[in-house]
């Protein structure tokens, strides 16, 4: 592979470059000189968000995973995936103004809350929810998705197919959902918007919550905070994926 000599990349739109160039990689199981080089030149001219330099760490490890049977090899890559994601999440959040703020229902604040963060996502979001039976929330995920942003949804079987749940809405246009289908549930309530921001309390992403129940919800940019729950999603997402 060679360096582009093409004007510097828009950070989205050098994501799947950055992926393929990974991809490539890996045909001969060893990484040139040069193809690290054009790999970091590609990084730096990029300079991907938070939330893609994840999807590339993640994809290095898919990558030997595919590769790899034996089951202490695989024993000790789950070993090391998990200590390159501890470093991450204890990296100093030094460059970061964090800020916070908290909503509260019965009120419309909490949907607000989430409406406007789904109308601000430029390139992914990822929806951990219990369920999902608020259309005027259903009506911005697919508003994000239809616009080129990249959505993933997590939910419950609980939930899935009562009266009023729009999974099956966001099933239809196209969005991936993964399901827990166990006999315990997925009972979380959070989400991520752009790798960079997170919504996370108890607030059920219904009417009942905006019109009747006492809820909470944060948001937050914290770094740390964003990526542990941003690492407990694609951890979700593989489990749920592969049952």
């Amino acid at each position: 592979m060679q360096a582009s000599s093409s004007s510097v990349l828009e950070p989205q739109a050098a994501l799947p470059e950055l992926l393929a160039q990974l991809d490539a990689t890996m045909a001969d199981a060893r990484l040139s000189d040069d193809e690290r080089r054009v790999l970091v030149h590609t990084l730096r001219e990029a300079s991907p968000p938070e939330d893609g330099l994840r999807q590339l760490r993640n994809r290095a490890f898919d990558l030997v995973r595919s590769r790899t049977t034996d089951p202490e090899q695989l024993a000790l890559l789950k070993w090391l995936e998990g200590v390159v994601r501890a470093i991450d999440t204890g990296r100093s959040p030094d460059s970061v103004a964090v800020r916070s703020q908290a909503f509260f229902s019965p009120g419309t604040g909490c949907l607000q809350a989430i409406n406007q963060q789904l109308k601000a996502a430029k390139r992914s979001v990822d929806l951990c929810v219990f369920t999902l039976s608020d259309d005027r929330i259903t009506a911005e995920v697919l508003a994000a998705y239809r616009r080129g942003v990249a959505v993933r949804f997590i939910t419950d079987n609980d939930k899935e197919f009562d009266r009023g749940s729009d999974v099956g809405q966001l099933r239809a246009a196209g969005i991936p959902v993964a399901v827990d289908r166990t006999e315990a549930h997925m009972h979380h309530k959070f989400a991520i918007f752009d790798g960079a921001r997170l919504l996370n309390g108890s607030y059920n992403w219904t009417r009942s919550a905006c019109d009747f129940n006492e809820e909470n919800l944060v948001l937050s940019n914290d770094p740390s905070l964003v990526r542990r729950f941003a690492d407990e999603f694609d951890t979700l997402w593989k489990e749920l994926q592969a049952a």
